[in-house]
């Protein structure tokens, strides 16, 4: 029987050079998309998929986040004093319990591989979910919570994957599929951003993964990789020629990169639009701006 999954890592160390200068002060996970930050999104979608344990891989002036996830006593009296309740509620639903969370501070920013590898002692011996606030992901059913169905199945690892144009695939890792099954590929060989003419396959490898603890052991003796850092990746193209239980799926949903301005912005057109009280005023502006623009053309 397949051991549940219940532990998830949420790498949060990076600098979010890209989002500066708001970065500069404000943790790039608290970036609000529409009415929730995206570190929110993620938590969501990880209880959503029956995970009962976080743990953070923070770096300095990352405060904000153990201040979010955390009691606010002189608000909720507020709110509580003038009535709102509802917003109570809200604030009530995103604090998260002693124990629940843990925070763990990646000393220097050596790749994602180091950042999972700094939370194994809190792992353990046990399968464990990694997911990167940075990749929101529109689903009827939460993408973590389809993964951890199929690794049900399969009991190996499990790697969200998505089709890209050829012209992006250094922009990512890409697997090598050994055998196509639909939503699960058999995956024979992984890449970290390749150049274009030796990508193996289109399927790029995005922000959710389930894994076993074999790659704590990899990611033990890794080596940098890409880009001068410890790779997952690498680690886990290593259980692919230890264990050959490394599997593709193919989630069904969309993903945003929040990661990137434009992938921000379309997130925020994309979840505004989503929302009933907010789509028809939201549409009419969208719908007038365009027009306007098409006109001056």
């Amino acid at each position: 029987m397949t051991q549940k999954v219940t532990k998830a890592v949420f790498p949060v160390a990076g600098l979010g050079t890209r989002f500066l200068p708001a970065t500069k002060s404000i943790p790039k996970e608290i970036l609000s998309l529409v009415d929730r930050p995206l570190i929110q999104y993620a938590i969501d979608e990880a209880r959503e998929a029956g995970i009962e344990e976080f743990i953070f891989v923070t770096s300095r002036g990352k405060s904000a986040l153990s201040d979010y996830f955390d009691g606010s006593p002189e608000l909720e009296r507020a709110l509580e004093d003038k009535g709102k309740y509802d917003l109570l509620d809200l604030v009530h639903d995103i604090t998260m319990d002693s124990g629940e969370i843990v925070y763990i501070r990646q000393r220097k920013p050596r790749g994602l591989g180091d950042a999972v590898r700094c939370a194994a002692k809190l792992i353990g011996d046990e399968p464990f979910a990694v997911l990167l606030p940075d990749d929101v992901i529109a689903a009827e059913k939460p993408c973590l919570k389809q993964m951890i169905d199929a690794h049900e199945n399969t009991g190996g690892n499990v790697v969200a994957v998505m089709e890209v144009p050829a012209e992006r695939a250094g922009d990512y890792g890409l697997i090598d599929v050994a055998e196509d099954m639909g939503n699960l590929v058999s995956v024979k060989g992984m890449v970290e951003k390749p150049k274009p003419e030796d990508a193996p396959s289109n399927l790029a490898v995005i922000g959710r993964y389930i894994l076993t603890p074999d790659i704590l052991t990899n990611l033990a003796t890794t080596g940098r990789g890409a880009g001068g850092e410890i790779q997952l990746t690498d680690a886990i193209a290593q259980e692919i020629k230890n264990s050959n239980n490394v599997y593709g799926f193919r989630f069904e949903g969309t993903r945003f990169d929040c990661g990137s301005k434009s992938g921000f912005l379309q997130a925020t057109v994309a979840f505004g639009l989503a929302r009933e009280e907010l789509r028809d005023e939201f549409l009419d502006y969208l719908t007038n701006t365009l027009g306007v623009r098409h006109a001056a053309q």
